[in-house]
């Protein structure tokens, strides 16, 4: 039987990861991400064939809509469901824009909540859905409140999903990745925060992160795909910490 799965944010970093790691195992794969990060480089990096890509802007109701509508008509159903659109900046609690506070909240939070209302009806009885959220789930950093209110959101919600879900045997998790070497790294004046002294000296130096480095990409996906495979099966409403023991230390 032919294997599909929806990959929202499966552009860039970890979504781009999965996306290629569920294609290599010969799935097909929807990627739905924004207009401006689907280009023909992507198309072109997936093994295999038969894959779709979706331009969806996960705050635009017309457009979650229209992403229902291509699943419907290109894939019928599907396996699996993996949300992982994000995005990160550093914006203070009360000396910012309401809007830019709330961004975070509107794309990770309401547009995980609207992509699975518009997608769980199409989920094959038996498949998984997947969310990405992140050890801010239960973290602080400055200038992070609407981005961990977003994860601990997320994280609550798949819990919500695990237990509605159950009856048709749909399991729901997610996973909590740390320091992750993707372009959200990227901050707003250009630096790589994993190439900087604050990273060394607070995670390297001093045994905060016992890893001593930040994860690959792929090395996220293969919890995504462990979590889509048959081992994991007695596995819901569970958040799987991939951090190279970070929330280990104090």
């Amino acid at each position: 039987m032919e294997k599909k799965a929806v990959i929202i944010g499966g552009s860039s970093g970890i979504g781009k990861a999965t996306a290629h790691r569920f294609a290599q195992e010969g799935w097909r794969v929807l990627i739905a991400a924004p207009a401006s990060s689907i280009d023909s480089g992507l198309k072109q990096s997936l093994p295999g064939a038969g894959h779709l890509f979706m331009p969806v802007d996960v705050t635009n109701a017309t457009q979650l809509e229209q992403l229902e509508h291509q699943v419907a008509a290109h894939f019928g159903s599907f396996q699996v469901l993996i949300n992982s659109a994000g995005i990160s900046s550093s914006v203070p609690v009360v000396d910012s824009p309401f809007e830019d506070w709330d961004k975070a909240l509107q794309i990770m939070l309401y547009g995980a909540v609207n992509s699975c209302r518009r997608l769980i009806p199409l989920l094959e009885d038996g498949g998984r859905i997947i969310h990405i959220t992140s050890i801010h789930y239960e973290r602080v950093a400055h200038g992070s409140s609407s981005y961990g209110m977003a994860k601990a959101a997320i994280t609550q919600f798949t819990r919500s999903l695990a237990l509605e879900l159950a009856p048709r045997g749909i399991l729901a998790n997610a996973i909590a990745p740390g320091f992750v070497d993707t372009p959200m790294s990227i901050k707003a004046d250009g630096r790589n925060e994993l190439d900087s002294e604050w990273f060394l000296t607070n995670y390297i130096r001093y045994d905060h992160l016992p890893l001593k480095r930040a994860a690959q990409p792929e090395e996220i996906a293969g919890v995504a795909w462990f979590l889509a495979g048959p081992d994991a099966s007695y596995i819901t409403g569970s958040v799987i910490t991939v951090d190279g023991g970070l929330t280990i230390t104090f």
